[in-house]
């Protein structure tokens, strides 16, 4: 389950990623002992507002924009589902034109 969050997450920036652009994957150590994954991409930034409800099922930050190919709004609600599952968090981040996300799992026998 674990992949299918990580491959929700790198689905999602590859989308949103400008032609151009370059999608960037991190895996380093957390603060808490645990593990880090963050996945960032170029493209047009989501705005503070949204930030808080991009994990909610069926939320769509601008519905307009939807192509026929676009998912049903569930990717980032599964990924919260699977992340939490296991004991971690998933966060959102956007500025400057940078979008990233993050989980962090929890250090084997600290859940």
């Amino acid at each position: 389950m674990i992949r299918r969050a990580i491959s929700n997450l790198l689905s999602n920036a590859i989308n949103h990623t400008p032609r151009s652009g370059c999608v960037n994957v991190r895996i380093a150590r957390a603060e808490n002992g645990g593990v880090r994954l963050v996945v960032g991409n170029p493209g047009d930034g989501i705005s503070a507002e949204h930030l808080p409800r991009l994990f909610d099922r069926f939320y769509r930050v601008d519905p307009s924009r939807q192509r026929s190919t676009d998912g049903a709004g569930l990717g980032l609600a599964i990924t919260k589902s699977i992340v939490a599952a296991h004991s971690g968090i998933v966060r959102a981040f956007s500025s400057g034109g940078l979008t990233r996300f993050e989980i962090v799992f929890p250090a084997p026998g600290t859940d």
